[in-house]
């Protein structure tokens, strides 16, 4: 396939500007490694992804977090009639969305924890709130799990949907798993092998994921072959009713009682060093220059 003049779009304005930059560098490293006319562009503004409709022919999405992997830039490329990798437009958005996410998955029948969400119209009333701790708190539309702490009573409660309104106006409560936590790529139609992930940490926090270098990343995972494989197509299910395209991590957590949790759906992992999809794409024999050309492959008009 001839690509053409390829863009690859990092940094962006979000708070995950900085990981986006090292994913955007290292995609466009691999993709000159492996013959493509590739450039890292630095988009912050409608001017530049103009600009990028102008010089480019396909664009290789390294945006984290808003802007970026919420749907903006994805309905801005289309309109522009730029192919470019990953989800469209609608499912950016609903992926960025924790809480409708998991509206969703359970709409389709798939296992996530229980939650209750506050917005300016739907407060935090300690008095009702009744899923047991602990907890973990989220802004609904961060990544990286930025603005996340787990709470283990009422006491801090209050002060963790603060924090997390800081990042958003909506915040989702989320029931905390106790288990073992799982990542799966999602590549084309493939779900990639599992990971394991273990931490120090309460959970896989922005430090455990991007500065700490005691996480392990075991995989495979240790999980026998047919949970696995009933793991993988349970993913797949999770990306394809959201309407998810190309490729994108979803992660997981399985409990004391080895019944699996979908967590959420990131469309547009990170790519850096410390990155979970060249990992899982290592493990099915791909080396990161190919995992990066099978991603721009599948880059369309949408």
């Amino acid at each position: 396939m001839n690509f053409g003049k390829v863009a690859v779009l990092m940094g962006g304005t979000a708070a995950e500007r900085d990981v986006s930059l090292r994913s955007g560098v290292a995609v466009t490293a691999a993709l000159i490694a492996a013959g493509i006319d590739a450039t890292a562009v630095d988009v912050t503004s409608l001017n530049d992804l103009q600009a990028v409709a102008q010089h480019y022919d396909r664009a290789f999405i390294a945006l984290h977090g808003r802007w970026g992997e919420d749907g903006v830039v994805q309905a801005i490329l289309t309109d522009l009639g730029v192919p470019f990798t990953g989800s469209g437009m609608a499912a950016s958005a609903l992926a960025m969305d924790k809480l409708r996410t998991k509206w969703i998955w359970l709409g389709a029948g798939l296992p996530t924890p229980e939650f209750v969400w506050v917005s300016a119209t739907r407060p935090l009333n300690l008095a009702t709130f009744a899923i047991p701790f602990p907890v973990i708190v989220k802004p609904c539309h961060e990544g990286s799990s930025i603005g996340m702490r787990k709470v283990n009573n009422v006491t801090d409660l209050a002060e963790a949907v603060a924090f997390a309104q800081q990042f958003d106006s909506e915040v989702l409560i989320e029931r905390w798993i106790t288990g073992k936590e799982y990542t799966a790529g999602v590549l084309g139609k493939e779900a990639l092998p599992l990971i394991r992930l273990q931490t120090t940490h309460d959970f896989y926090d922005f430090d455990a994921k991007y500065k700490s270098n005691d996480t392990q990343y075991i995989c495979p995972c240790g999980l026998e072959p047919a949970i696995e494989a009933n793991i993988k197509a349970m993913v797949l299910q999770a990306f394809d009713v959201l309407g998810a395209k190309g490729w994108g991590r979803v992660d997981l957590m399985i409990d004391e009682n080895n019944q699996a949790w979908l967590i959420e759906l990131n469309s547009v992992p990170g790519m850096t060093d410390h990155s979970l999809v060249p990992m899982a794409a290592k493990a099915s024999g791909r080396t990161f220059e190919t995992l990066v050309r099978e991603i721009l492959h599948s880059s369309c008009l949408q």
